[in-house]
């Protein structure tokens, strides 16, 4: 089913639809993924740049952008320092968190000390 959302996404980005949607959750709005899971940004990423790597990075897995169609408007793509490429929204990373069970799961907003946000539209 993940495949099949992942691929239903890149077919998005090709046609020039937004990588990512807008989704209703408990704390209002939110960008979420093509499952509907609920992307977050991290404050220690540097302009266009993420610093989410490592261990980081299986916690906080990267909204992948590798094939996935042209950035347009608010939308840009970094490149991780492994060299894969990532969706950006506004030049902030973009990330899902682990712990979030389902669609319109919030659980990853403030966690870090307040680090981590959910990505607002």
């Amino acid at each position: 089913m993940m495949l099949a959302a992942f691929a239903l996404g890149l077919a998005a980005c090709a046609t020039g639809a937004p990588p990512a949607r807008t989704a209703q959750t408990a704390t209002g709005p939110v960008l979420a993924d093509a499952s509907g899971m609920t992307l977050y940004t991290y404050d220690r990423d540097a302009a266009g740049k993420s610093n989410c790597n490592g261990k980081c990075s299986v916690n906080w897995p990267p909204m992948k952008a590798d094939g996935a169609g042209q950035p347009a408007g608010n939308w840009s793509v970094v490149t991780r320092d492994d060299g894969s490429k990532q969706w950006a929204y506004k030049g902030k990373p973009l990330y899902s968190w682990v712990k979030d069970q389902k669609p319109g799961d919030t659980t990853g907003n403030g966690v870090n000390n307040n680090t981590w946000h959910v990505a607002t539209p």
